[in-house]
């Protein structure tokens, strides 16, 4: 009887988790679809790698900060800068301002977790630069102090975000991706990079013909 009970338990675990995945790959793919089908966003990521080829043209850089999931987020896409992405190409300048531990825990102490990246932006960013901020919220206090830095000394602001777009702060450039979840947020939000990285090295770095 006992084991009867324990294979019925294991039968609905399995069914509930089947349902979950399910309804989290639908979930997904219609955000996706929506995704593909939005000429706004579209726009917007033209508009966002054409900022960041003129920033790198006049030998400006792109700063990327983000945080948890969206941290490494920041540093996929320096990395995918500086080393290649589609093609072999000449590095792009981007830096990612969630690597550097000690300057992060030096101002989280000194001055408080919400500058850990406006001091940063401050202190490395020059005016034709390019700040891009990742909030999935739209709200998060560090990223929203960092918009507010960049600005003050001339650098463009872009920002990923999801669909309620940034709260309080005006951005150059947002591209608010149609998703309220946070998962499916960060999904598009990699996707948004790639693609932006790849019209950045597609203008700057033409693929040799025959390549």
């Amino acid at each position: 009887m006992l084991e009867r009970v324990a294979m019925d338990d294991a039968a609905q675990t399995v069914g509930a988790d089947k349902g979950f995945m399910t309804d989290y790959l639908r979930q997904s793919a219609e955000a996706m679809a929506d995704f593909a089908q939005d000429e706004a966003s579209q726009a917007v990521m033209l508009d966002m790698g054409a900022r960041i080829v003129t920033a790198l043209e006049n030998g400006g850089r792109l700063l990327i900060a983000g945080n948890g999931g969206s941290a490494a987020d920041a540093q996929h896409i320096a990395g995918e800068f500086t080393a290649r992405l589609m093609y072999d190409r000449r590095p792009l300048s981007a830096v990612a301002l969630t690597t550097d531990t000690s300057g992060i825990t030096a101002i989280g102490n000194d001055y408080g977790f919400a500058d850990i990246f406006s001091r940063q932006v401050m202190a490395l960013g020059r005016e034709g630069d390019v700040f891009l901020g990742i909030t999935t919220s739209g709200r998060s206090p560090n990223i929203l102090r960092a918009f507010e830095a960049a600005r003050e000394i001339g650098l463009v602001t872009a920002a990923f975000t999801g669909h309620a777009g940034v709260q309080g702060v005006h951005c150059d450039v947002t591209l608010a991706v149609p998703a309220n979840w946070t998962p499916v947020i960060q999904q598009l939000h990699i996707t948004a990079a790639h693609i932006v990285c790849g019209l950045v090295e597609r203008a700057l770095c033409p693929r040799p013909v025959g390549v």
